[in-house]
């Protein structure tokens, strides 16, 4: 059972009875206990207040059981505002929402961990197991290279760790002056059997712990490679590409709205008419249709009855492919992308898939754009940068994927109600990317730009020049490539309210398209 929930800064313990925030200890009554332990375990389901009596009715007090006067006092001690909620939301006239994240796992430290399955200490061959297990971290660490990390440790606990992506556990067997040793090399944490190895020991002979330990060594530097090779297969990846390059490719084709998608179009057609069980070829097409989606031109764009249309069949087609990827993360990781981008009540499930594929891949890039993405959406705006700064370190700094993540950080910046001339700044976002169409790079800056000051010339005669249409279709852009997936109604509404102001003052607020209206809400008028 877990023993703490996180949440950022806030850790629960599971029984409810005292939290730490910010260097804060906080204690709750029998009552606050109670409701705190109901919408934890409802996380983003409304709670309606008779039902939240219901549940606590046992618990509280008759004069104690009036749920928005146990609410107002949750938030106090938690430091929740009501306006802008990370943890508790109201959804008026009807009850609450538990809005928080769990905090996601550490990342992983230590690619391998090479140790005892029992503890050595007194073991009659104690000073030739340690020395077997030193030679066979130093063979394969050798082997695969400074980028990956292996540890040894005398310690069984350590070898079973969460923060290590594999496990090597070495049984020994003292049996009449003969050891018995076998190696098994473990996938974490779900500790997944990948491949065993006897050895063959003389322990009177270092030279034979020294031989064995290069023998298996080979085999599991092969087994960690062919690991490395199938959570990095699919979506049409060159299977000669070497190990790294493959993880670069991934990460190029899942990041960003890579041409490749759009330019194929008529060749994954014929694939997927080829191969219509083949949910690689399927998930490849999704990503053309998406790709259609995004990298329409902006103020010509497409009428909502054709978005319908395409995302409609994304979401049929990756929701058919669910039961057959288990086990591809990077075709796991494709369906979790597309699920979040259409936006259609999917938002836990490509959590949970995301959540699920990029363990194996340790720390692949490719799948920090959709983990903020998916921070971002829930208004975890704090956790999303991390995860995009983290993604712009990793990066080159010309490249795509660069490029990509900080815009993806400007974004979760101006959602959180930063001014959109301090995220532009924080992310050097006039510092336009490498091939970056010129009509992003105008949104980027209609975006960024204070809602109550004019705009530079350059960019006013931009926006004049669409006329109301064009206008208008650049708003319904933005809107569905970055605003529509955020759950807080003031974070769509501060994403869109530069632009919407811009194309009010110039057009009348008649031009602002009604999708984006309902969206934002009463929070921006324009």
């Amino acid at each position: 059972m877990k023993q703490v929930h996180e949440f950022g800064d806030l850790k629960i313990d599971a029984a409810c009875m005292f939290a730490h925030h910010k260097g804060r200890t906080i204690q709750f009554t029998r009552s606050e206990r109670a409701l705190l332990n109901v919408l934890m375990n409802n996380p983003r389901r409304l709670m309606t207040r008779s039902r939240l009596l219901d549940e606590i009715a046992t618990t509280s007090d008759p004069s104690d059981r009036s749920i928005d006067f146990l609410v107002n006092r949750l938030r106090s001690k938690l430091g929740d505002n009501a306006k802008s909620p990370s943890f508790i939301a109201t959804q008026y006239g009807e009850g609450y929402i538990w809005v928080a994240t769990p905090s996601p796992a550490a990342p992983i430290e230590v690619f391998l961990v090479i140790g005892p399955t029992s503890d050595l200490e007194g073991h009659p061959f104690r000073r030739q197991a340690l020395l077997l297990m030193d030679q066979l971290r130093e063979a394969i660490s050798a082997g695969l290279g400074a980028g990956r990390k292996v540890a040894s440790s005398s310690d069984p606990s350590n070898v079973v760790h969460e923060k290590a992506r594999y496990s090597l556990q070495v049984s020994f067997h003292a049996n009449h002056q003969r050891l018995n040793c076998v190696a098994a090399l473990r996938e974490m944490p779900s500790k997944r059997i990948m491949k065993t190895l006897r050895l063959q020991l003389d322990i009177h002979d270092d030279a034979s712990l020294t031989s064995e330990a290069s023998r298996i060594s080979g085999d599991v530097i092969d087994a960690l490679v062919q690991a490395l090779k199938n959570v990095s297969t699919g979506l049409g990846i060159a299977e000669d590409e070497a190990i790294d390059e493959r993880f670069q490719s991934a990460s190029r084709l899942l990041s960003v709205a890579n041409p490749k998608w759009l330019a194929s179009g008529h060749q994954l057609g014929r694939i997927r008419e080829q191969n219509p069980h083949d949910p690689d070829a399927a998930l490849q097409w999704c990503l053309h249709l998406f790709s259609k989606l995004v990298m329409t031109e902006p103020f010509t764009g497409m009428s909502l009855e054709k978005r319908d249309r395409i995302e409609t069949e994304i979401e049929d087609t990756v929701l058919e492919c669910l039961p057959i990827i288990e086990n591809n993360p990077l075709l796991m990781l494709a369906a979790a992308k597309l699920l979040y981008f259409i936006n259609r009540g999917h938002l836990d499930l490509a959590a949970e898939i995301a959540e699920r594929a990029v363990p194996p891949m340790q720390d692949f890039t490719a799948g920090l754009p959709l983990l903020g993405q998916l921070k971002y959406a829930r208004g975890r705006y704090d956790e999303a940068v991390k995860l995009f700064d983290r993604g712009i370190d990793m990066a080159a700094p010309d490249s795509e994927f660069n490029w990509h993540m900080r815009v993806l950080k400007c974004l979760a910046l101006v959602a959180a109600g930063h001014s959109g001339v301090s995220a532009a700044q924080a992310t050097d976002i006039d510092n336009f990317g490498p091939g970056s169409p010129r009509e992003i790079n105008l949104m980027l800056g209609w975006m960024t730009a204070s809602a109550d000051r004019p705009l530079s010339p350059a960019s006013e005669a931009a926006l004049q020049d669409l006329g109301a249409t064009g206008a208008a279709r650049g708003l319904e852009y933005l809107y569905f490539s970055s605003a529509r997936h955020i759950q807080l109604e003031t974070g769509r509404a501060n994403v869109m309210r530069s632009m919407m102001s811009h194309v009010s003052r110039l057009y009348g607020s008649q031009a602002i398209p009604d999708i984006v209206l309902r969206g934002v809400g009463a929070t921006v008028s324009p």
